[in-house]
């Protein structure tokens, strides 16, 4: 239990610092944070320019809303990933959405069928690098690698039940990327749910 709250403490006292205005706080948390953010804005964006604006645009709304980040609703990778998250999946959104009104190619129904897509696999990119590394290897070296269970279990040095109930359990929390965004398509408003994965 005191493991869990050491990132939480980190978590609050960053906070406290940014409320403060230190700018060296907003420093060290893009030093951390800024290749998640980058990251999950690519995917979504599939655009450097578009992803390094998105990048800024985030930082820069932490540095002006610092009380919107509640410690008590969990981590503060998981609030910056879900900005992150609905700031790239509202900007796609309303770049398609002006370029349909320009008369570019396509339907507001193939619009949203590749912003849904898009939130999915920023989704999916998310979970795995937030899961155990026993769970992401695993899944790396069946995926990637194209190894089966027999194989993986050996490759790890783990028993062959052990890594099948590693691969079920990542395969689990991946199945949740695309479970949320069939179960409610995100409205622009609406901050994607990251769960606990953090």
């Amino acid at each position: 239990m005191a493991k869990r709250n050491i990132p939480l403490r980190w978590d609050r006292k960053m906070q406290q610092r940014l409320a403060r205005g230190e700018a060296a706080a907003l420093g060290e948390l893009y030093d951390r944070y800024a290749s998640l953010v980058h990251g999950l804005a690519h995917r979504v964006l599939a655009d450097e320019r578009a992803a390094d604006r998105l990048t800024r645009d985030v930082f820069a709304h932490v540095w002006e809303h610092p009380d919107a980040y509640d410690p008590r609703q969990g981590p503060l990778r998981t609030w910056i990933a879900t900005l992150t998250h609905r700031f790239a999946v509202q900007r796609l959104r309303a770049t398609g959405t002006a370029a349909l009104a320009r008369g570019g190619p396509g339907t507001a129904e193939e619009l949203e069928t590749r912003v849904r897509q898009a939130a999915v696999a920023a989704r999916a990119d998310y979970i795995v690098q937030s899961m155990p590394a026993p769970l992401r290897a695993a899944l790396e070296l069946a995926y990637f690698q194209r190894r089966d269970y027999r194989q993986t279990a050996a490759d790890l040095g783990v028993t062959e039940d052990e890594a099948r109930r590693r691969l079920r359990l990542g395969l689990q929390l991946l199945s949740t990327a695309r479970d949320a965004a069939t179960a409610a398509p995100e409205s622009p408003g609406a901050p994607p749910r990251y769960g606990g994965a953090a």
